[in-house]
């Protein structure tokens, strides 16, 4: 299917894979290719206009170097924070570092542009997201101002002529107010691509992408039962039916009931082959004496791949592992293609894989974002409570029990944990939506430390439970959810009177970033 794409280039920031996520709401194709593509690429992909994303580095100091050449095929081109300072440098401007950071909102005073209509605020401004050190101190040769701050007087740059723009701040962020917009008005409006990419035109895409990559192998998949392994199951299923086979395995550290739901639900509505393993015993005793986050992420996921691997050694045919990766994964473990992100945390399926694994990886949802991914379920035709089940990280309580994890933890943790669930969804607003519903994630965290209480007229000494619920829309920024006191007040009593060994119950108010939303 012919269709107006976009071009980013990654200079290595950890939110450039956000400017795909909204250039895709504006339903326009894009892929995302690291910096030092060559131009010879670069015309065969044949782009509608480039976004150069933000980066870590200083542009006058940095290899992190773009062909110039991008700039000479005459499609539009839009610099972000890094991006704009290469353009900048390239085109005989200067940068260099500002006396003053900016870090956090700001509000930039601007003028008339292409680039952002009629979006200001009445008073010619707008309230954005910086984060940078160096600043475009000198312009390229007819470049103009439109947009400053106190601080950085270059924040939005022009030339109409060559429609190229570029922004000091960040509008792939939902901190900056107008991003999306500012986003849409480049990609649709100065760029002129049409809003062609759906999520059905996705599917038949991703359709026969898996058939010619498996061809007449046979693939196991690891399904934890959330949403990115379930729709992964639906889609491979869609592609190459009885050649799938799902491997759930039960490591010890599922929610309450987890098991039964899951194998449950998949034998109802998907038909397709599960195979349940009970490994909780091997799990637990790897993880035995470790407090290390990144190790104990790293065991698990190196067991499961154990599993997998003895389970694909039952079929005649298995040569490949399907796995629920998505983008944050990939971003957050620094898992791109030219490993140039900082890293954050690894994930368990791209971060714990041995190099000696026989089989061959399949990530089909590899290069979409979460809120894509529940799009993407729906037009598969999985039921709701399936699609928006809140999301569940693959090593399970792992990560959610601070330090050692132990199985006494694990079935503490749980029943505090689904106690909270059952009243996120208990408790509705005003016009009848649960709270499970209005938050995006939401669950409990074992805190390896005990404090003093008082039950009845006896001294306690036991455990602490931090809750934590968020709202987002990408996972890569999230906002601590706002839940009403009586629910909080409702969910701490129930669960220090019903989980025996819990004394008290902590709320995390952190927002992402600074703080990632599970705690390791």
């Amino acid at each position: 299917m012919l269709m107006d794409k976009i071009l980013i280039l990654d200079f290595g920031s950890q939110v450039t894979q956000l400017i795909a996520r909204r250039v895709r709401e504006a339903h326009v194709y894009c892929e995302l290719h690291p910096f030092d593509m060559s131009l010879e690429d670069i015309k065969a992909f044949n782009p509608s206009g480039i976004i150069l994303s933000g980066g870590p580095n200083s542009v006058y100091e940095s290899d992190y170097q773009a062909d110039t050449g991008l700039l000479e095929l005459g499609v539009p081109v839009l610099g972000i924070c890094y991006g704009m300072q290469w353009m900048a440098h390239v085109m005989g401007g200067e940068v260099s570092a500002g006396n003053q950071r900016e870090f956090g909102y700001a509000k930039v005073n601007v003028a008339a542009s292409p680039l952002l209509a009629d979006l200001a605020d009445a008073d010619n401004t707008m309230e954005v997201w910086m984060s940078h050190g160096d600043k475009v101190s000198r312009l390229p040769e007819n470049f103009e101002i439109v947009g400053h701050t106190p601080s950085c007087p270059v924040a939005i740059m022009q030339n109409t002529a060559k429609n190229f723009y570029g922004v000091q701040f960040h509008p792939e962020v939902t901190h900056t107010v107008k991003g999306r917009e500012i986003l849409n008005q480049f990609v649709l409006n100065i760029c002129g691509a049409k809003p062609s990419w759906t999520m059905p035109n996705y599917i038949e895409e991703a359709v026969a992408k898996i058939r010619e990559q498996v061809g007449s192998d046979e693939v196991i998949l690891g399904l934890s039962g959330g949403v990115d392994s379930s729709v992964a199951a639906a889609l491979i299923h869609r592609a190459i039916g009885s050649q799938l086979t799902c491997v759930f395995v039960d490591h010890g550290l599922l929610r309450l009931n987890e098991g039964d739901m899951v194998m449950d639900m998949f034998a109802r509505n998907l038909g397709v082959k599960v195979i349940q393993v009970n490994a909780s015993d091997v799990f637990m005793g790897k993880l035995a004496g470790e407090t290390d986050p990144e190790k104990k992420r790293k065991i698990i996921g190196a067991e499961f791949v154990e599993v997998f691997q003895e389970e694909s050694g039952k079929l005649t045919n298995a040569k490949w592992l399907a796995q629920g990766t998505i983008y944050p994964d990939v971003i957050e473990s620094a898992g791109g293609k030219k490993n140039k992100a900082h890293a954050i945390k690894s994930h368990h399926n791209v971060g714990g894989l041995p190099e000696d694994m026989h089989l061959q990886l399949l990530e089909p949802l590899r290069d979409l974002f979460k809120d894509e991914v529940r799009e993407l379920g729906v037009a598969l035709g999985l039921p709701r409570e399936m699609v928006y089940r809140h999301p569940f990280p693959g090593p399970g309580l792992g990560v959610r029990i601070l330090g050692e994890v132990k199985a006494e933890y694990a079935d503490l943790l749980r029943r505090a944990d689904d106690i909270f669930i059952q009243e996120l969804r208990n408790f509705k607003d005003e016009n009848g939506v649960s709270w499970y519903d209005k938050t995006s994630q939401a669950f409990a965290v074992f805190l390896p430390v005990k404090s003093v209480g008082v039950m009845g007229d006896g001294r306690t000494y036991e455990y602490v439970v931090a809750l934590r619920a968020v709202i987002t829309n990408d996972f890569m920024t999230a906002h601590w959810a706002h839940l009403p006191y009586d629910l909080l007040g409702t969910v701490s009593n129930r669960i220090i009177n019903e989980v025996r060994g819990i004394n008290r119950v902590v709320y995390d108010v952190s927002g992402k970033p600074p703080a990632t939303i599970e705690w390791e």
